[in-house]
């Protein structure tokens, strides 16, 4: 194999010269948008960021790779065409009894072997309506070609607005539906002090597995509770083009909207963090009630509850009751045992004699589907007792 040849001793000075620039340090700092990043990251969400071009999206991610330790792959939406998505058939031996494998490129087999990364979709607005269709796959079921990509390869995509993108287009509703889209901003002064040699460093929120029970049952009770009282916001599309192709609510985006808001009470990420995310998911007119209703909300631990039933208090406000009660049942179904089973029955029981068993009603319906065959029929069942055997939840109770 031949040597390179030496460089020229102009260009290796130049070049010790830009190693110079290049060398900074970092400091601690807040940065809610990329811990709103990767909040959405670590609930495996698909994020598209929004930002003018040089702004510094694709540091970001370079940042959120470094520091969760995976392979960063960046593929140039607008420049590709369907098939490099889609895949590309590959006729074998026999294709009328083995059919026509789609084969993927090879940033997504290195994905797939690596079994874990970072898949970056820069430029997504440029992608022309042919291009936009062939990653409807890649972002929805994590298959390019024939190859599925691991559960631990996260997605996320950037684009600039219509307006300063070259050749610019809207996104399809389809495809702006399957992200939690967050704008990407800059800080005049971050950048001034970074031009003088330090950068901000963020520490990023993880989960704490100790929390995620009561997390995930927390952000059922709120997302359950708030689409209650507001059903006319489960599904939502703007009328017009530019609001289709950002966030705006459907039952996919809800869905979104709780795995962001039980990743960020068991990372304990930032409340601006959390809005932002949840923000991103539903649009901003619904994630805007959302976050009203939340701030009002104020839920207790479902699990502490269930570890004490008589400690607690039942909320005075009836969306507070209904939210509160779906969290408790949510927590019984993520650990069913006969303890915290029985415990629920203590809970709702509260409800009865709180004059509110209407409220009650339904959560005790899904905490009796939850029952098992040797389970006896706790005495706090007994006000719910008629309408359960009417609806068949407690067959054979008495």
């Amino acid at each position: 194999m031949t040597s390179p040849a030496p460089v020229p001793p102009v260009l290796a000075a130049a070049d010790a010269l830009n190693a110079r620039v290049r060398a900074t340090r970092s400091e601690p700092a807040a940065n809610h948008q990329l811990e709103a990043l990767t909040l959405a990251v670590t609930a495996n969400q698909p994020v598209l960021l929004w930002g003018e071009p040089g702004i510094g999206k694709s540091a970001g991610m370079e940042q959120l790779a470094a520091a969760l330790g995976v392979r960063l792959e960046t593929v140039v939406a607008g420049v590709h065409e369907p098939s490099d998505f889609a895949g590309l058939p590959i006729v074998g031996d026999d294709p009328a009894t083995m059919g026509v494998p789609m084969a993927p490129p090879d940033w997504a087999v290195r994905l797939a072997r690596t079994g874990h990364g970072l898949l970056f979709l820069d430029e997504l607005s440029s992608a022309p309506p042919a291009v936009q269709a062939a990653l409807l796959r890649v972002v929805l079921e994590r298959r390019v070609g024939s190859l599925a990509l691991p559960e631990a390869v996260r997605i996320v995509a950037a684009a600039n607005p219509p307006a300063s993108a070259a050749d610019g287009w809207h996104l399809s509703p389809p495809l702006a539906n399957r992200f939690v889209h967050l704008d990407w901003t800059h800080d005049p002064r971050t950048v001034a002090r970074g031009m003088a040699g330090t950068w901000p460093e963020t520490a990023l929120p993880m989960v704490d597995p100790a929390r995620a029970s009561g997390a995930v049952a927390r952000a059922r009770g709120v997302i359950s509770g708030f689409l209650t009282a507001r059903p006319g916001l489960v599904h939502h599309m703007p009328a017009q083009a530019e609001g289709r192709g950002r966030a705006w609510p459907s039952p996919r985006t809800w869905e979104m909207a709780l795995r962001l808001l039980a990743v960020g009470y068991a990372s304990g990420a930032g409340r601006e963090a959390r809005a932002a995310a949840v923000t991103g998911a539903v649009g901003e007119a619904a994630g805007l009630e959302l976050l009203s209703y939340l701030e009002n909300l104020d839920l207790p631990d479902p699990d502490r509850v269930l570890a004490d039933p008589d400690a607690f208090t039942l909320p005075e406000r009836g969306d507070r009751q209904l939210a509160f009660l779906t969290a408790v049942v949510a927590a019984v179904q993520s650990e069913p045992t006969r303890r915290r089973w029985e415990a629920g029955w203590e809970v709702l029981a509260k409800a009865v004699a709180a004059g509110i068993p209407d409220v009650a009603a339904r959560a005790a319906g899904d905490l009796a589907a939850l029952r098992e065959p040797d389970w006896p029929v706790p005495p706090g069942i007994d006000a719910f007792l008629e309408l359960l055997q009417l609806a068949g939840a407690l067959p054979g109770a008495r």
